[in-house]
This record gives structure tokens, sequence and C-alpha cells, in this order.
């Protein structure tokens, strides 16, 4: 066998897309001549691993060996590779391999006595086999060493299709691709598709099959990890997963990236009409600190002005609130206290969750993120958008990571809780909270999660520390050198939904609400001077407290007050007021809707009657969803009430097979 090659001056070399000649070696640094005369100092690394880099002229270097592929084959197989090998090399060199020092070639293989076609047709003569057999193991003997030698057809059952035809090997692989977004069928189905893909492009009998056995294990090696034949939403997330290397999203300083996702929480939640449903969770995530900066329960679809609010929640402290423990409040956290305090007093009552105002949002593409409200928001914070890919949820793993932390950790030890799908759910598992109960639930949760260390948080000169979301915050915070400020209460109304209406005498009224407040007086009748909206107001409404509005005037901002409030024990969104005026029925006044409204209220206090509201609910939703509602018939003069006897009862026979054929007979 040659030896390893090496480097000589004289040598001529192709480096840099030019041939050069090496006239000098020191060390580990070559000098080159090009064919111009120009000389370079090239280091001896550098000039071995380029690219386009080789010795001319010079002798392939030796081949290694693939011995992890040869270990891996059967012992009977890498023992006929051995024995061929003995063969190659005696035709080669004279002697056999492993032959003892001293010993003499047989004359009818010694080089010095025969040529190489000589020694290949003796060598065909004794095995019984062509010259050119000989001629081609030796070839690949010489280009892929033992592994030339290797029997092929046990080599391909590397790949996974072993001696199927490649043809069939095709179909399969498409009927497997396009499985990605079909319904799970069994593996029967897709041996009967992928027969008939085959006979409709090259016929019938053309490409032979395999048996029944070997036909299914061929559809269990090429379907091995696309998750084919199990759930359909697995099988189209491992599809869906990308290509390349994964790199997690790293951020050094609090609200460098914020990601914000929603998705249906897995709890039953009660509405006010005793219909038990999933509530939609709305959160948005830190990257640098993991902290959940907010979350929203909504009892339907998400709307535009959720992802709004939520964002004006996330850049307001959250507030303690009664019976919440004071291990959760700010001033006990590691959070920078004194500092916060000194820009913002309301941090002095605050919970210990920190304000993050975000440089950049990671959304999705969905409606409610992507609508003009949302945008307008974030623009007016000077809040960059950034919408991922679409159908590709690792653009913001964190957020989609955190949504299962918050099923595993809280979801599941609310009552109510459904599992991820229907083949996790209970019996009768029904709705015990409220959506108002579930958010103070969730709020309390949240505080929790910010003293709760988190893997992703730790510290990189000390590994086996685990920080939690608000020491990172607070690591952060001193390392950035700078705090961002809060929302104000003024930036806060800029970011509710808009109205505009007119001033009258009566107040301001929206949606059969009226306003009212002393603080009208000077702008009764008035027009505002926007020409554009007709002269109107622009009145701010909160759709989760409709109890009060925010009239917006050339002076600054009045907070107007629903006229009947004292009749309502506690505040109330607008999804309630709808409700209220569907129980109140049509034509009811506005005191009759909430006198309704109070009555809806006060029962959600004391906890809805979970069997009868759930019973009532769902046989008016049965018969409205059946049948109209037919009109009341004018009853007309009453009339002496008549007694009539009942009517004679007949029950019914008993059906006999026998009796009723005789009959028929």
């Amino acid at each position: 066998m040659a030896g390893w090659p090496v480097l000589r001056p004289g040598d001529r070399v192709s480096f840099d897309n030019d041939e050069h000649q090496v006239v000098g070696l020191s060390g580990t640094a070559v000098r080159l001549r090009s064919g111009s005369g120009a000389e370079q100092l090239v280091l001896a690394g550098h000039l071995i691993a380029s690219p386009d880099f080789a010795v001319l002229d010079a002798a392939p270097a030796p081949l290694i060996d693939q011995f992890g592929l040869l270990d891996a084959l059967p012992e009977d197989v890498l023992a006929a590779a051995k024995r061929w090998e003995h063969h190659v090399v005696e035709v080669e060199t004279g002697l056999p391999t492993g032959a003892p020092e001293g010993t003499t070639p047989k004359p009818e293989y010694d080089p010095a006595l025969t040529t190489l076609n000589e020694r290949d047709a003796t060598k065909a003569a004794e095995l019984g086999i062509s010259v050119r057999n000989i001629q081609g193991r030796r070839a690949r003997y010489a280009t892929q060493g033992l592994w030339g030698l290797v029997d092929q057809r046990a080599a391909r059952a590397f790949d996974g299709t072993g001696r199927a035809d490649a043809r069939l090997v095709e179909a399969a692989r498409e009927i497997i691709a396009e499985q990605t977004d079909a319904s799970t069928g069994t593996r029967s189905r897709l041996i009967r598709r992928v027969v008939k893909r085959v006979e409709q492009i090259h016929g019938p009998g053309v490409v032979p099959l395999p048996g029944r056995t070997a036909f299914y294990e061929l559809v269990d090696r090429l379907s091995q990890g696309k998750h084919t034949f199990g759930s359909a939403v697995t099988r189209r997330q491992m599809a869906n997963r990308p290509s390349g290397v994964f790199t997690p999203t790293f951020a050094s300083r609090p609200g460098e990236q914020v990601q914000i996702d929603s998705t249906p929480i897995d709890v039953m939640v009660i509405l006010d009409d005793g219909l038990p449903v999933r509530a939609d969770m709305t959160i948005a995530v830190d990257v640098a600190t993991r902290t959940i900066c907010a979350g929203v329960l909504r009892p339907v679809g998400t709307k535009a002005v959720d992802a709004a609010l939520l964002l004006a929640k996330m850049l307001v402290p959250e507030p303690m609130r009664p019976g919440w423990a004071d291990a959760l409040r700010l001033s006990a956290s590691r959070m920078p206290y004194a500092r916060l305090v000194d820009i913002d007093t309301r941090m002095r009552e605050a919970a210990a969750r920190p304000v993050i105002v975000p440089d950049q949002i990671v959304i999705d593409h969905g409606r409610v993120f992507v609508s003009e409200t949302f945008i307008r928001a974030c623009d007016r914070l000077g809040i960059s958008v950034q919408a991922c890919r679409p159908g590709t949820p690792t653009d913001k793993g964190v957020v989609e990571a955190t949504n299962a932390s918050v099923k595993t950790l809280f979801a599941q030890h609310v009552a109510g809780y459904t599992g991820g799908n229907p083949t996790m759910r209970g019996r009768d598992v029904t709705g015990e909270w409220t959506i108002g109960e579930l958010q103070d639930l969730l709020d309390e949760w949240l505080i929790c999660w910010q003293h709760r260390p988190h893997d992703d948080l730790r510290d990189p000169y000390q590994p086996r520390r685990v920080l939690t979301p608000n020491e990172k915050y607070a690591a952060l915070v001193a390392a950035a050198g700078y705090l961002p400020l809060t929302l104000s209460g003024e930036d806060y109304l800029e970011l509710l939904p808009v109205e505009w209406r007119r001033i009258t005498d009566a107040g301001i009224t929206i949606n059969n609400r009226t306003y009212n407040d002393a603080a009208l007086g000077p702008y009764r009748n008035d027009r505002s001077g926007i020409v554009a909206k007709g002269n109107r107001w622009e009145v701010h409404v909160d759709p989760y407290d409709v109890s009060q509005v925010h009239l917006r005037t050339r002076d600054g901002w009045i907070t107007v007050p629903w006229i009947y409030l004292p009749m309502v024990s506690a505040p109330f969104a607008d999804f309630t007021w709808r409700h209220a005026r569907r129980l109140a029925g049509a034509g009811a006044t506005e005191a009759e809707i909430a006198r309704v409204l109070d009555e809806l209220l006060t029962r959600a206090e004391h906890g809805p009657d979970k069997a009868g509201a759930r019973i009532t609910a769902r046989t008016r939703a049965s018969q409205a969803a059946h049948r109209p509602p037919l009109p009341e018939p004018d009853p007309g003069p009453v009339a002496e009430e008549v007694t009539e006897p009942d009517a004679e009862v007949i029950p019914f026979g008993i059906f006999d097979a026998d009796a009723e054929a005789e009959r028929w007979i």
C-alpha cells in the first residue's frame, strides 16, 4: 500500500484558483510561486484547508475504511468482504492479506513473472468467475476500500428500502408526504394508494411488488419519524418543523422583544347565560426575563380591542388586591423597589410584577394582531411590530412554551379542567368559575410566576443557579443602565376604543346607555370643531367597564358616569350589558335593563345555580335552534273552565314475530 502523501519543495499545487509551485518550507509556512512569478507566504493549515487545494501529479492518498458502517454489517457479509479482500490483494501484490514475513508469492501471482492482466485471468479461473468481475472488484477496492467489496444487496438495507424497487420506493415516499394534511388512515389504505400510483405511472405488472409482510416493513421504514399513522395534529406539527438549525430567541434587556399569542385555555367557565365554554387566553411574554407581562381571559373570540387593552394593561402597575399575600408585594421582591417608587408612586401599592415597555412585539398572522386598532396602538407607543412567518410557531417559541406552562402549572389545577384534547377530558366536566373569578385567579397566579425559578434564566457565571423572572429583571435593569417609564393614566385612555357622539341636554348616549354629569354643562349642544366627524365629540369607551366613559374636551379629559350606575352593584362589561338587554326583552327601558343587570351581577357574586342555569340555557338554546318562536294567540274572552273526562288510555302491545307472521300468512 502507498504511504501517506507529503508536500515537498518543487511540487505543483492548486490553490486560490491558480497553479503554484512550492519554493520553500519554513516551519508551518509554505512559500508559493505562481505562474506569473508572484510569490506569497501561506500558513500550511490555511493552504491544506482550502477547498481547491490539491497536489498535482501526486499519487492519491490511501482511503480510510468506513469502520462505522463495517461494524454495522452482519458477520457473514463482513466475512465475505474480507475473503474478497484476500483475493484482490493477492492479485495486486502477489501475496494475500495476513501473509507472514518472508513468504514468497506463488509463481502464477508473482509480479516479477506475470502481468496484472495474467494475474486477473488466473484468479478468475481459480474462482470460476469472469475476468471483468475481478477487475471491477479491484477498482472498487482502490476507491472505497473494504466497503467496495461488501455485497451491495446487504448495503442497500441501510437506506431503509432493502431490496424494494426504486420506483416503488419513490411512489411510497410521495404518498406518505401527501398524508401530512390528510386524515389519519391505516397502513393498508396507504399500500393500496401506493400500488395504484405505481400502476398509473408505469403500468400494471411492470414494477415488482413485495409480499404483504415485506410491504408493511417497507412502509414502516419510510414513515419512521413522520407520525403517518398517529395523531394528525402531531403529524402536521412534525412536518412543519424548520429544516434548518433551531436558533433560540435571545434578548439582552427587558422589553427588547415581547411575544404575544392567543389560545384557548383548558378550563370551562360559566357565561352569564349559564352555558359552560372554554375561554380565550391572550398573554404577552418578555423574552429576556420570561416575565408574563399581562394575561387576559375573554369568554368568546379575542377581538382587536382585547389586544390593545392587553398592551395597555402590561404598561401599568398591577395593584395589590384584597386577599393577596404580602409576599406578592413589590416591596417584598428583589426588584429595585426604591427606584421604581421614585419614578412612579403607583408602585408603592403594586404587586411584584415589573412594568416592561416593549421595543418590539412579535405576533402571528391572527386578525386580532394585524388589525388597525392594535397596529395603531403600537405605533402610538413607538413599538415596532414583527410578524412571524405564516404557519411557523417556532418564530415565537417563547410564548408558545409559556402557553404550555400555563396549562400544566395553572389550568390543570383549576376546577373545570378539560385536558388538552377530548381524549383527556373527564366525565361530566362542567364550569365552576365565572370568567371574572377565573381572571382573578390567573392574575394572582401570574404574580406567583414571577417568583418561580425558570430553567431558561440561568446565571452564565453560575450555571447551577436558576433565576426567577423578577431576579432576572433586576439584573438586566442594572446591566442596561436605564429604567423605562410606565404608562400614564391619559396614555391608557388613548388606547381605548373611540366613539363619536353629540352631547345633548340628556348627556351622551352609547348603545342605549345614557351618560351624564354636571361637568358636561359647557359642552351641551356645542360643536366639537372636528368637521370630519360631523362636529361630534371624541368619547373613549372601555368595553370591559362601560359603567363610565371618557370625553376628550378642549380643556382635557372628563369622566362621565352612567346615569343608572347607583342601581348597579359593580362595574360591568359591554357583553354583560347586551345579555341584560336580552333578558329584559324587546322594548325594555334603560331603567328596567339596569334592574336586570343589578340582579345578574348580584347572582354572580353569590355563585350561579349551575345545574338550573345550565339546563335552562341549554333548553332555550335548543328551542331557538330547532324552531322559531311562535306568536302568542289572542286569548279572547275568558270562558268558564270546563273539565272534560280523561281520554281512554290504549296501551301498546308487545310485538310477537311468530303471531305477526301467521297473521300475514
